[in-house]
């Protein structure tokens, strides 16, 4: 059953990567709702406290990267502003 759980948080976790790869290559980032990165930010830091209350190392790993993923995207689409 953990081979799910890893398969799982491996695709949604790894789901913002082509974002930021796009991002880093036009620099353009304006069409990127802020409201969806804030809101999933705060979703997957609670899925990490919710990980560690049940301990769940996949759980706490796979939304950590993925909160990690998101700040990274909400920082690039502020600093690429022109």
């Amino acid at each position: 059953m953990k081979i799910v759980g890893l398969i799982a948080a491996t695709l949604t976790s790894s789901g913002f990567l082509p974002q930021i790869i796009r991002g880093f290559k036009t620099k353009k980032l304006e069409d990127v709702s802020t409201l969806m990165l804030l809101v999933i930010i705060i979703g997957t830091a609670c899925w990490t406290l919710y990980g560690f209350f049940i301990g769940d190392l996949i759980v706490v790993m796979a939304n950590t990267f993925t909160c990690a993923t998101v700040v990274l995207l909400l920082i690039m689409k502020y600093s690429f502003r022109r």
